[in-house]
């Protein structure tokens, strides 16, 4: 697995050893920062929620994010994306990794919303929660901001939930990415 474009570029990052990961696959992470390329500037806050590899948020930094947050209930998880941060020279003031359920961190308080949220959860996990959290709480996804839901095409997300509507869907194969925003 290798960052795709902007200023860590054909770094090779670290993958788990393990098969319980699913890490977006280059084509489609190619894909969906076409799209969000627009979004990120030197201003902008990325949520990798499910980080697994942290390849998202990583390419998010690497294209010009000004700060990404991590978040997996995995503790390997979270010390590989550590990792891999640590490898590229990653300034520890661009990022934090935390260690939570999706359900935990998005059921908590923040000081400050993100701009772009990624949430790619297991394929078999229920999304329901953290759904609702995200398309309710006022201090998660800013005004403006964009939500996408990576998922098996199989298993269907909303068109709407609280104040966020989806307004694309991008099939690769097996998988979906379903992008929301405020309505």
């Amino acid at each position: 697995m290798r960052v795709i474009a902007g200023i860590y570029r054909g770094r090779v990052l670290k993958s788990p050893p393990d098969n319980r990961t699913r890490p977006t696959s280059d084509r489609l992470r190619e894909t969906l920062f076409n799209i969000l390329a627009p979004r990120i500037n030197d201003e902008t806050r990325f949520l990798d929620l499910c980080a697994g590899t942290g390849a998202i948020g990583i390419e998010a930094l690497s294209r010009g994010a000004a700060f990404v947050t991590f978040v997996d209930v995995s503790k390997k998880s979270c010390a590989l994306i550590e990792e891999n941060l640590d490898k590229l020279a990653v300034p520890e003031s661009q990022t934090e990794v935390l260690n939570f359920t999706a359900e935990n961190f998005t059921g908590r308080e923040h000081s400050a919303a993100w701009d772009i949220v990624f949430f790619d959860p297991p394929y078999d996990a229920e999304y329901g929660v953290v759904l609702y959290d995200l398309g309710t709480k006022t201090d998660i996804l800013s005004e403006g901001g964009v939500l996408i839901v990576e998922h098996h095409t199989k298993h269907p997300v909303p068109d709407a939930v609280g104040a966020i509507r989806r307004w694309r869907i991008l099939k690769q194969g097996e998988t979906s990415l379903s992008f929301y925003e405020h309505a």
